[in-house]
């Protein structure tokens, strides 16, 4: 979802302006991270980044 289009009640300007509290507050909650304020992207590379590191160790000590 994107906040580009939305209005604020509060102060009647664009949400992705971020002029009052109520608009920076709503644009907070429309691009909300995952964890650890962490993009899920990156935290998918990660995983699959440990992933393969896992499974190379495991094929070069043969367990």
């Amino acid at each position: 979802m994107s906040c580009e289009h939305l209005i604020c009640a509060q102060c009647a300007g664009p949400v992705v302006e971020g002029r009052c509290p109520a608009c920076r507050a709503a644009r907070s909650r429309v691009h909300h991270h995952g964890f650890g304020g962490l993009s899920p992207v990156l935290i998918a590379i990660v995983l699959v980044a440990l992933l393969v590191f896992t499974l190379a160790l495991r094929h070069l000590y043969g367990a």
